[in-house]
């Protein structure tokens, strides 16, 4: 560190600044610093600084599927949020979600040093026997209902509300619902508020269908769906499912929207190139990542008891060429 202030023409305190990713460095001092750490080949002691400050700017996360669309784009929001903290992610997938799985993988998380832990998708902690050992800051996405933990997720209610007040509002006497897997929390929630919104409309509520998040399931359900002669409208738990349900839909010689409106969940990025394109409820997984940044750090400076036990993002619908009022 001497060697880089003495290059860049500042003082030691001014190179442990950037090191650290103080803010109270000008930009062109930080550069002229960054620069002459490059020419030296200046790496930071991560060891030593964990031993000097305690902290060692590394976040564990528990992932229980990395093919899932939800999870992925937490762990990317999550990561984003991170490296401008100075922080990095050491991801621990459980492939069997059993009890015994998670705590040793946060066991290992302990071992290898990090300063907190994120579960993504816990759906163990929906049980009340799962208890993690203290002393870690731990933020569960999509999980917890017992709120043991600090947690951060979408209003999976709000969204599903949305969907279906958006159909209904369009005339439709009904709405159809493909949901997803009936182990999902998520998947739960949005099927829950779907029903609750119909009662209270005074609209009939229709069978429920299943999926597992995927095309393929949805393409399944929407063959079945097809042959009934009432349907004018669906809610899918996810976007994905509504592609194949689009499909099935098309091939059985019903339109989309005129003979069918079809509403998705999560909005993911080719949505708006769906035929037609897709009306879908919108989930701000950058808000999920850095919420639940903003909450390990709470959790660090003040105490894990300080954080609220809740916070939930509100999603939107986004409206698209998938919905239309039905035919007369």
């Amino acid at each position: 560190m001497e060697d880089v202030a003495a290059l860049a023409g500042v003082s030691g305190q001014t190179v442990s600044r950037v090191v650290n990713n103080r803010k109270n460095v000008d930009p062109e001092t930080r550069d002229r610093v960054l620069r002459a750490m490059n020419m030296i080949g200046y790496r930071t002691n991560t060891a030593a600084r964990a031993l000097a400050t305690g902290q060692f700017r590394a976040i564990g996360v528990i992932n229980f599927n990395l093919r899932g669309y939800g999870e992925s784009r937490v762990l990317e929001s999550l990561a984003a949020a991170a490296r401008p903290a100075g922080y990095h992610i050491d991801l621990m997938e459980v492939g069997v979600p059993t009890e015994e799985a998670v705590r040793e993988a946060y066991g290992e998380l302990a071992v290898q040093a990090v300063d907190g832990v994120v579960l993504i998708q816990a759906q163990l902690l929906d049980t009340p026997t799962l208890h993690l050992p203290t002393g870690i800051p731990v933020v569960i996405v999509a999980g917890d209902r017992h709120q043991r933990y600090a947690v951060v997720d979408t209003d999976q209610a709000a969204g599903a509300r949305l969907a279906t007040e958006h159909l209904l509002s369009l005339g439709h006497r009904t709405v159809w619902h493909l949901a997803g897997p009936q182990d999902s929390p998520s998947a739960r929630q949005r099927l829950e508020a779907w029903h609750n919104t119909l009662k209270e409309a005074g609209s009939p509520v229709p069978p429920v269908s299943y999926g597992d998040w995927t095309a393929d399931s949805g393409y399944e359900a929407g063959q079945r769906l097809a042959q009934e002669p009432d349907l004018t409208a669906v809610f899918t738990a996810n976007d994905q499912m509504a592609l194949g349900v689009m499909l099935a839909l098309a091939e059985a010689g019903r339109s989309v929207p005129g003979d069918v409106s079809v509403v998705g969940f999560d909005d993911v990025d080719d949505s708006s190139c769906y035929q037609p394109p897709l009306t879908t409820v919108h989930q701000e997984f950058e808000r999920v990542g850095e919420q639940c940044l903003a909450s390990l750090l709470h959790q660090m400076s003040h105490g894990q008891d300080t954080t609220p036990p809740v916070s939930q993002i509100l999603p939107r619908l986004v409206v698209r060429k998938s919905t239309a009022a039905p035919a007369k």
